[in-house]
């Protein structure tokens, strides 16, 4: 997953992730336990339709097109791939788990050869079987330049990735993707990856039957291979039905409930009417969800406020950290000791109540998400407190050379998204004023921003920034904006801090030729730990999402995978 600005065309996720961003994944519940606030298995019955509520359509409906984690939401309704995301509450739903594949896949010793085992009995939606040659022809064609948008590893990663430019073009498919048998799909890498797993839930992994593809006009009708199939399709997404696949078989299927027998998305609506409609559940609405909705500060103090509203709010976390980054190619960012100063003069408590408040943001001092399956490890180099430390920061810029003090510019963005908004720089604008560090604050429109703050050539030396995971591990968070080989001069940019230090990148190979997800984990805890003494980033707080659903929505599962509701767990009637 990117940064919201990308995460937003490309999942509403999503999931993620992408995408996506407004409302991707992450741990579980914190004030509830999801499946007895919505009911649980007990009250889960098949039956009824299933509405969706979003502000953000659910466009370019192609698995080759689609950014999300795990498999996305909505899209996992339709679209199966080799692994998924685990469909549990709390932490165990961030564990990846085989979907049309009989296990996560099999490594060899150096894991840079994948071999997976298709389940035997998988159908189309039009009762055709589904074989390894469909999903190797639903890969090849995500490298199709009219069908882009999806995540980048696989280019990076396949052999011949790189110049392969889809089966259109180049019929002759990927050599590096084999496939031996119906049963039977090889994946050969240029490079060790033990995270391979976490990638084969990407929607390019989905079965396409190439007989049934229409290029750009696949998105209308794509065949289905998960429980539901597209019906409708509006407005690129605005408005999608989906019925029952009558082809698809729970007995290949451990991870998807399937229990409404239609799901109506519904988007384009404003945020405040999403909230509103759900809130009342009346007719159609009592079935309802959202997906890309969250509850804002003042919505939130309403429903805190009515017993009956407040047991019908799922509440998770993304793994995703919003940042102030520093370009240490800039005075007076350059210096150590003025990074570390800004580190400890920071007000935490101001920051978080400028993002909605304690139920909404929670602070942060690791770059790394607080989770397990991250890698968390807890530390704070430079310790703020609660309010921040202002004596430490004068004492720090009095080393540096300012000991009067020194005046900067915050360079933020002008969306009301309480991350990059005016109101997290305000507050980071009066901490620094208590350590003699005077902010001048520089606003941009949302694509100005990402355009300033996303090229080398154009960075400031003082933003505000934030980064969520393409699923829930270190690598894809570490690895694009601390790698210096991830630098990109002519393109968008994510190493922030333009960092390029051998023995970070070099550990960074180490952890991704590891199997062992656990062991991985704890090494990529070990290099935040390391690469934040460099204090090249202020890490300021994580994000706590809040949302409705309908009062007769039920078995609602959350897990620290998404940090959202689970359409595919969920009944209504």
């Amino acid at each position: 997953m990117r940064q919201p600005s990308l995460i937003a065309r490309r999942v509403a996720v999503a999931s993620v992730s992408l995408v996506v961003a407004a409302g991707a994944a992450a741990c579980g519940p914190e004030d509830n336990d999801a499946k007895s606030s919505g009911g649980g298995d007990s009250q889960a019955k098949k039956g009824g339709t299933l509405s969706v509520l979003n502000s953000n359509p659910q466009s370019d409906f192609d698995p080759a097109r689609l950014y999300t984690s795990g498999g996305g939401n909505v899209p996992s309704l339709v679209f199966r791939t080799l692994t998924t995301r685990n469909r549990e509450n709390g932490a165990a739903g961030s564990e990846v788990v085989p979907d049309l594949a009989t296990d996560t896949g099999r490594p060899s010793k150096n894991a840079t050869v994948w071999t997976y085992t298709l389940k035997k009995g998988l159908k189309f939606e039009d009762g055709s079987p589904i074989t390894s040659a469909d999903i190797k022809y639903g890969i090849e064609r995500s490298f199709a330049a009219e069908l882009s948008g999806g995540a980048p590893y696989l280019r990076d990663w396949l052999i011949g990735g790189a110049d392969y430019q889809g089966p259109y073009k180049d019929k002759k498919g990927l050599d590096s993707i084999e496939t031996p048998d119906d049963l039977t799909i090889v994946f050969h890498l240029n490079k060790p990856e033990g995270e391979f797993p976490y990638l084969a839930t990407q929607t390019q992994f989905t079965p396409v039957p190439k007989a049934k593809d229409t290029g750009t006009k696949y998105e209308q009708h794509p065949v289905s291979s998960g429980p539901y199939k597209v019906v409708k399709n509006e407005n690129d997404g605005e408005r999608l039905l989906l019925e029952r696949n009558t082809h698809w078989s729970a007995s290949t299927d451990a991870e998807r409930k399937a229990y409404p027998d239609k799901i109506d998305v519904r988007s384009g609506l404003d945020s405040s009417v999403i909230n509103q409609r759900l809130s009342s559940s009346q007719g159609p609405d009592a079935a309802a969800v959202t997906t890309d909705t969250n509850l804002g500060p003042a919505e939130l103090a309403k429903v805190t406020g009515d017993k009956e509203l407040a047991s019908r709010v799922g509440t998770g976390h993304f793994g995703y950290t919003n940042y102030i980054a520093f370009n240490p190619k800039v005075k007076p960012f350059d210096n150590p000791k003025v990074r570390q100063a800004i580190s400890y003069a920071i007000d935490r408590s101001s920051v978080v109540n400028a993002a909605g408040g304690s139920s909404l943001a929670e602070p942060a001092t690791t770059y790394l998400p607080n989770q397990k399956s991250f890698g968390y490890t807890p530390y704070d180099h430079f310790p703020a407190g609660a309010s921040g430390n202002a004596a430490k920061a004068k004492e720090l810029l009095k080393e540096a050379g300012y000991k009067n003090g020194l005046s900067v510019t915050l360079t933020h963005s002008n969306s009301k998204d309480f991350e990059t908004s005016p109101e997290i720089a305000t507050a980071i604008q009066d901490a620094l004023k208590k350590a003699g560090i005077t902010v001048k604050l520089q606003g941009l429109e949302s694509n100005d921003y990402s355009d300033k703050t996303q090229s080398v050539k154009t960075e400031p030396g003082f933003f505000l920034a934030h980064w969520g995971a393409d699923w829930p591990s270190g690598g894809p968070f570490l690895a694009p904006i601390f790698d210096g080989r991830q630098i990109v001069k002519d393109g968008a940019n994510f190493n922030t801090g333009l960092l390029n230090d051998k023995s970070v990148n070099d550990g960074i190979d180490a952890i991704n030729k590891l199997t062992d997800l656990d062991e991985a984990a704890k090494r990529w805890g070990a290099l935040d730990k390391k690469i934040g003494e460099q204090a090249l980033t202020v890490p300021l707080f994580h994000p706590v999402y809040k949302r409705l659903y309908g009062k007769d929505v039920k078995n609602i599962v959350i897990s620290d995978w998404t940090g959202v509701l689970d359409i595919s767990q969920v009944a209504v009637k």
